[in-house]
């Protein structure tokens, strides 16, 4: 690699590229789109508007982005652009939080409207951290079907991506930086101090923007990447002026960016007077999809906050009539004692007499009061009760969605594993298999769409049933002296174990062929050997579908099993005795 700095030409055209000044200094759409980018800079060195200068060329090409703003900067943009501006503060288009997450990507990428995510208003850094996190996986997941090239831009991504270590959104977009260009997903990180964001992140980035650093931690980051020359250099630079470096050519280009069209509203306050330009609203309707999904879950938070004011009150009236049988039992006491004291007595005087009776009559209304405030305290209990499930109904409901989309996720790993297996192999799927498991995924994906939509959690309950019925089978001890038995008799162990672990990944009967794709083999030969040994032993069952051959875990002969090792260890005992 060359280390000297010399201007750039332009080598595509202008609707492919993005001209970064009048020099004919440009970057190609698709490359910073669907790749992996950083802009670096001390704070004034014009990191944030050559950030925005390519924004800006993105938007007048119509390619929407999403960008996460963290300190209120990109609102300017709105001058010249409809944007969405998302985020907690009044001057946002909407307040949103992560249960918005999925409807933000939505909008995005299939309604083509760009979005500011700005978080710099949230209270609580958990908050807009779990938003972040949340957009990005829906992001990713819908990019995977999608596969549309788009840029999400990250401003103070040391925040996110520190190299001191990542917490869950550090994960979620390492994710999207690593595996995110395959589906069209690009991520670009903006720092003022490189030497906090993971190096591993910036030296794997396609295309490198370098602008004025003074620090030696930072000039050190450029030393490692550029060489010495320029982490000498770097400190000189004008501001808007930097090192452009990218994997699509040999050279490092010293540019000078244009200043952004819009409204600046990252600069630095002056004496000067700013007049805040008129900013574009977007539609209405878009806001109000989102507006939406707030009243719902508003609604349900209301609902749950009812339901738990409901209880309190319960439970106070319960420690009230808790504390007034308390007293009705001490008075029925009393009144007790006294009516003893009174019969063991020799005077048989009607005053006496008129006392007695008096007692009685307490005694027989406390006995009634005691009654009804057992009666309304026993209702009260089971109305709690009730009230109680209602709002675990409603807390499961909230879930739910949640659950879902994870399960979603799964699946689409499946499909990626399958062809990361093949790229590490340096195997050519057959077209045939993949279309197969692209149909299966599609199909799995639309089923999970379906639960989405009818909020079906008996479904998901009884896949998790199975899950632990299968588990519990294969953990018990008579099962495992079978397997460990069948392992001698088959081929190698391998094979049985690669049976086993091809029914749990899939919780239901699978082909020969796919337990041969699991243990990674071309014949299944030695797959069928590995199941006649199970089902001689009552592991698995065995059935034909067509000409395909399916084999399942038998967790209904759990109680054969256990009676065929008794009776074998018996057997063995009695030839130890012999």
């Amino acid at each position: 690699m060359s280390h000297k700095a010399e201007p750039r030409s332009q080598s595509t055209s202008s609707k492919d590229t993005i001209e970064i000044n009048d020099a004919g200094d440009s970057l190609p759409v698709v490359e910073v789109l669907t790749g992996r980018g950083v802009v670096l800079g001390k704070s004034g060195s014009g990191k944030s508007n050559s950030a925005s200068v390519v924004i800006e060329e993105l938007l007048n090409d119509g390619y929407p982005v999403l960008i996460v703003d963290v300190d209120g900067e990109y609102f300017g943009l709105k001058e010249e652009y409809e944007l969405l501006h998302l985020g907690a503060d009044e001057e946002c288009d909407l307040a949103v939080g992560p249960e918005h997450a999925e409807k933000i990507a939505e909008l995005t990428l299939e309604q083509n409207i760009p979005v500011i995510l700005d978080v710099s208003g949230y209270l609580h850094e958990e908050e807009q951290r779990e938003l972040i996190k949340e957009v990005g996986r829906h992001l990713f997941a819908k990019e995977k079907k999608l596969k549309k090239p788009f840029l999400m831009l990250v401003e103070e991504v040391h925040e996110y991506i520190p190299e001191s270590g990542l917490d869950d959104v550090g994960r979620m977009l390492i994710k999207i930086a690593k595996r995110g260009r395959k589906h069209g997903l690009g991520l670009c990180g903006i720092s003022q101090r490189p030497a906090d964001v993971k190096k591993d992140f910036i030296t794997q980035c396609d295309w490198h923007i370098w602008h004025r650093l003074t620090w030696d931690n930072d000039t050190n980051v450029v030393r490692r990447v550029l060489g010495s020359e320029y982490a000498d250099a770097v400190q000189d630079l004008d501001d808007g002026e930097a090192f452009l470096h990218t994997d699509w050519d040999d050279q490092i280009h010293r540019v000078q960016f244009r200043r952004k069209h819009t409204f600046d509203a990252g600069a630095t306050p002056g004496l000067e007077e700013i007049e805040r330009p008129d900013l574009k609203s977007v539609s209405e309707d878009i806001v109000s999809e989102l507006e939406t999904i707030s009243e719902r879950q508003q609604a349900e938070a209301n609902e749950i906050e009812r339901l738990r004011s409901q209880l309190e009150e319960r439970k106070e009236k319960i420690d009230d009539l808790e504390g007034e049988l308390e007293k009705a039992r001490d008075v029925s006491e009393l009144a007790e004692r006294f009516t003893d004291a009174l019969a063991q007595s020799d005077s048989s005087s009607t005053s006496t007499q008129n006392i007695e009776e008096t007692v009685e009559e307490i005694r027989k209304e406390k006995n009634e009061e005691i009654r009804s405030l057992r009666q309304e305290n026993q209702q009260l209990r089971e109305e709690n009760k009730e009230l109680r499930s209602r709002v675990e109904e409603l807390e499961e409901a909230a879930n739910q969605a949640e659950r879902l989309e994870s399960l979603n996720e799964n699946i689409d790993e499946v499909a990626e594993a399958y062809t990361r297996m093949g790229e590490a192999l340096g195997l050519e799927p057959q077209q045939e298999e993949a279309d197969r498991l692209r149909q299966r995924i599609e199909s799995l994906q639309e089923t999970v769409g379906e639960l989405r939509e009818k909020e079906d959690t008996d479904s998901k309950l009884d896949t998790e049933a199975e899950i632990t019925a299968y588990r519990e089978f294969l953990e018990d001890e008579a099962v495992q002296d079978a397997i460990n038995a069948a392992k001698t008799d088959a081929s190698s162990p391998r094979y049985v174990e690669g049976v086993i672990t091809a029914i749990m990944a899939e919780n239901q009967p699978v082909t020969y062929d796919e337990v041969a794709d699991e243990l990674d083999i071309n014949s299944t030969g030695h797959v069928a050997s590995a199941v006649n040994a199970l089902y001689e032993r009552d592991i698995v069952t065995k059935s034909k579908d067509g000409r395909v051959n399916k084999v399942d875990l038998n967790i209904n002969e759990l109680n054969e099993i256990r009676a065929t090792a008794q009776r074998r260890a018996t057997s063995q005992e009695l030839m130890s005795s012999i």
